[in-house]
């Protein structure tokens, strides 16, 4: 009688009790019938209400304990990577004595295996699933990597602590920059702070006084590029006449390229003038044509005579020989990278519509200006001897003896790519066009409606900016002799850091709209990283690697 008594008092105080759900359903069957209406719906309503609470209780019974474990592996992950970043590619690493360090970490093997067996024994206890083991024995291994490693945060906290304004100012600069990011995947618009932020920053490097023209250039283009955001997204209207812009734009600019590298006469462009100026011409003539191929596809579609048979074996043609043709040119730095663009931006005009048709120039022009920018600082710095640009040959091993340690300049950099990335994502609202599915983007290729040719082409246009950025990058690398695992590690902390957040930010109620839009831009976060190792890898491809004439290639350095 007392455990009866006891389980009645028990049910009474839960909000929806199974005697209390059946209490208010009689109680509404008796409202209907005494006709009375009003009370009846209100009844039903309360216990929808109550229902979808027990609902949302009972599926998120969890959430806590597991956003705790998920939030320690984060942590541990990104402190973990950022220990790294100091012991391996920075001067703070000092050897300590093997005495002091057996002494401090004897007893944290034993500690950590004794936290993942209770671990084990609770979760054994509770009878979770096997993904619950993962997100709760994930955190034990990690964690036990930065601690055996502390020595190395405690030199880290004296070294801010010396300079506590710096820090703090240097810190705060940081978390707007990534909250700037992360405020861009829901509001295109923020791009424009921070590219106006970027903007501003051969002033306050004082590189404006030492590169005037180049700093002024900077600034102009970081403006021009401001200026994407606030168009509309891809797609909603059409102009062919800013395409044909663009392509005019791109030749102009090609011959001021091509004119400044015969004004630099260099000994190893002398070798194979003959070849690269072959390449060039191609180049220059597929993008001639690329100009005349979108006005003569849209002008007979317009007319309703179809796709022209001859536009599509051109498009096709410029597509499949966009990654090839660069590799026959030189491996010089300026001379690849300008192989490469114009290879991408003849493909990339045969897929706009639009004003996007002006993004990857305005784009390219920057990255080339931040190349430059980027060897001024390291120059004004007097980091090392730096050779010059003109000179630097992508497919030239670096030696490994002169590769340098990581500065603050260099966060600065991998912040400015990943800002960067996120700016060719949504500068022009791709996105968007991926979701609206335009097919008057892929008109020069195909009129007949294959979702798989089309979205292949489309990804293929979205990841053309990417490029772009990644190979400026490298450059980037190469010619401040960095790293690249080092610099990885950087791009790996800052995504993990933009992913924790969009972690807290991921919802499951509302629409599924606002479901949907929250976990993708989580996911996508958390994809950055491979994404970046794919798109490295492509870049390092498209810089290095040629076909044919290695022969005639003279080594700078010599």
């Amino acid at each position: 009688l007392q455990d009866h008594n006891s389980k009645d008092y028990r049910d009474s105080k839960r909000p929806l009790s199974l005697s209390k759900g059946q209490d208010m359903l009689r109680k509404a069957r008796l409202y209907i019938q005494q006709r009375q209406y009003n009370e009846a719906i209100n009844l039903c309503k309360s216990l929808i209400n109550l229902a979808l609470e027990g609902l949302s209780y009972y599926h998120t019974y969890d959430r806590v304990f597991l956003g705790i474990s998920v939030v320690l592996g984060f942590v541990g992950w990104t402190t973990y990577a950022f220990v790294l970043i100091v012991k391996l590619h920075t001067r703070l690493n000092k050897p300590v004595c093997q005495l002091g360090k057996l002494s401090s970490s004897d007893h944290l093997p034993t500690i950590f295996i004794g936290a993942g067996v209770v671990i084990t024994l609770f979760l054994r206890i509770q009878s979770c699933p096997w993904t619950y083991y993962i997100y709760c024995l994930l955190p034990v291994p990690v964690w036990y990597a930065v601690i055996k490693e502390f020595r190395i945060i405690q030199d880290v906290m004296n070294l801010i602590l010396t300079h506590p304004a710096k820090s703090m100012g240097s810190l705060i600069l940081f978390i707007l920059g990534i909250e700037t990011m992360i405020a861009s995947f829901f509001y295109r618009q923020v791009l424009i702070f921070g590219l106006v932020s970027i903007a501003i920053w051969p002033v306050h490097s004082k590189l404006l006084h030492q590169n005037k023209a180049m700093s002024l250039s900077w600034i102009f283009f970081s403006f021009i590029l401001a200026v994407f955001p606030l168009m509309p997204v891809v797609g909603r209207s059409h102009n062919i006449s800013l395409v044909t812009g663009a392509g005019i734009l791109a030749v102009i600019c090609s011959f001021i390229f091509l004119n400044s590298f015969k004004m630099a006469k260099a000994k190893s462009i002398e070798t194979t003038t003959i070849v690269n100026r072959s390449v060039y011409t191609t180049q220059i003539a597929g993008l001639v044509l690329s100009i005349y191929v979108v006005n003569m596809t849209h002008s007979s579609l317009a007319d309703k005579h179809g796709l022209p048979l001859a536009s599509q074996i051109i498009s096709w043609t410029t597509l499949a020989s966009s990654l090839l043709i660069p590799l026959l040119s030189s491996t010089l730095l300026f001379q690849r990278l300008l192989s490469v663009n114009l290879s991408l931006m003849s493909t990339y005009l045969l897929l706009s519509t639009g004003y996007e048709a002006l993004f990857p120039l305005v784009l390219a022009c920057l990255m080339f200006i931040w190349i430059n920018l980027e060897q001024e600082t390291i120059q004004f710095h007097n980091t090392f001897p730096a050779p010059k640009l003109s000179l630097i040959d992508f497919a030239q091993r670096v030696d490994g003896a002169l590769i340098r340690h990581l500065e603050l300049d260099d966060v600065r950099r991998s912040y400015f790519f990943i800002f960067f990335i996120v700016t060719a994502f949504f500068g022009t609202g791709n996105i968007a066009s991926i979701n609206s599915f335009d097919p008057a983007s892929v008109y020069c290729f195909l009129t007949v409606f294959n979702p798989f040719v089309m979205g292949a082409l489309m990804m293929w246009k979205i990841l053309i900016p990417f490029v772009i950025v990644m190979c400026a990058f490298e450059s980037i690398q190469v010619s401040t002799h960095l790293s690249s695992n080092s610099l990885f590690l950087i791009v790996l902390v800052i995504s993990d850091i933009m992913a924790l957040h969009f972690f807290f930010l991921v919802k499951d109620y509302g629409s599924w709209l606002d479901i949907g839009t929250s976990i993708s831009h989580y996911v996508i976060v958390m994809s950055m990283t491979i994404f970046l190792m794919f798109l490295s890898r492509l870049a390092k491809t498209l810089t290095t690697q040629r076909i044919g004439l290695h022969e005639k290639i003279k080594q700078h350095f010599m």
